[in-house]
């Protein structure tokens, strides 16, 4: 299986730059993970297409406003720090630019000096250990001075910090948000529970790895990053027992996926937990818990084409990929979803 196999033509006009005004009123792409069948449709009319006794999986993690924009405190230079992992206390794993400038010792300011940081070290790939050194609570310091860590297609500048997050977005550790949950409004969720549909919040903190480009041909030889999750006992159990009662089990996003594939046993059974995954879906693998997925178009030749593809085929998902080139649909974290599904009747 070679990475080249999941590449499509996609025109750089298509890839979305802002976020709707309406979360819900993207376009959503039915595809039919049996027939292939495709049928288009407005996201807000997802309630179609659910029944009473499903179960929706969203993960819950909250993006951090990771982004530090500041200075050399000696020559007065400029530097990005970008937070990747809470080591311990005030201690972070970051990625620094210019990284050269920035070795052991280098002492940095943010925000006219709300904010300092030493280097302590360079650990693997290039990435800097940093002391930060703050008064009050760093979550509010972070608020307060931090950008948004978009990804690096999306070059428009974010206007709403709260458009790169969830609706339901609890527990902070994300450098970028799970997509796929960015359509739900309040309201909508509401009327979803309303109809008899579960929810269960599971958390993956999605680390920028998802954004790394797979660089070896052959897909075997991909080593996928590590990110953190945790299954309470009350998601666990709610969706094992849609599963035991024939309800459907739809994964909002790739993250949601991901964390209930990586913790179930044998018998796609859930339990409560937390651990570290580095789970890679490709075709070939026999999902254990999920039934269906709704997901937003991802980049060619990415691992998460790879898990689209491995729940519904690799060539009815180019199939489907190029119908939504054709259909002009938006692309990657701020566009259009896909409902990947089965039984496209209403």
């Amino acid at each position: 299986m070679k990475t080249s196999d999941f590449y499509f033509d996609l025109p750089e006009e298509l890839i979305a730059q802002d976020p709707l005004a309406d979360r819900s009123s993207s376009r959503l792409l039915m595809l039919d993970k049996n027939s292939g069948e495709v049928k288009h449709e407005v996201f807000k009319h997802i309630t179609d297409y659910l029944k009473p006794g499903d179960c929706l999986v969203l993960n819950n993690t909250r993006v951090l406003p990771a982004r530090l924009l500041g200075v050399k405190a000696d020559t007065g230079a400029a530097v990005e720090v970008l937070l990747l992992k809470r080591r311990e206390n005030d201690i972070w794993e970051t990625l620094v630019k210019p990284g050269k400038k920035c070795r052991p010792s280098a002492k940095l300011s943010f925000g006219g000096g709300l904010l300092t940081a030493e280097v302590l070290d360079v650990v693997e790939e290039g990435n800097r250990l940093v002391q930060f050194s703050y008064e009050g609570i760093f979550e509010e310091v972070l608020d307060k001075l931090g950008e948004m860590p978009l990804p690096p297609y999306i070059t428009h500048k974010l206007q709403d910090k709260n458009r790169y997050q969830t609706v339901y977005a609890k527990y902070d550790g994300s450098a970028a948000a799970p997509t796929a949950g960015l359509h739900f409004t309040h309201e909508l969720l509401s009327q979803i529970e309303e109809m008899g549909v579960k929810l269960a919040y599971v958390t993956l903190h999605v680390g920028l790895g998802t954004f790394r480009p797979v660089k070896v041909e052959n897909v075997l030889e991909h080593h996928m990053h590590s990110e953190y999750y945790q299954i309470s006992a009350e998601a666990a159990r709610t969706i094992n027992e849609t599963k035991e009662n024939g309800g459907r089990v739809i994964c909002v996003g790739t993250t949601s996926c991901r964390t209930i594939e990586s913790a179930a046993d044998e018998n796609g059974r859930l339990e409560e937990c937390c651990g570290n995954t580095e789970i890679f879906i490709y075709p070939g693998y026999r999902f254990k818990v999920l039934d269906c997925l709704i997901t937003n178009f991802h980049l060619p030749e990415s691992t998460l084409v790879m898990l689209v593809s491995a729940l519904a085929g690799r060539e009815q998902v180019l199939s489907a990929y190029k119908e939504a080139v054709k259909e002009r649909y938006r692309f990657f974290s701020f566009g259009d979803a896909m409902f990947i599904t089965e039984n496209l009747q209403k």
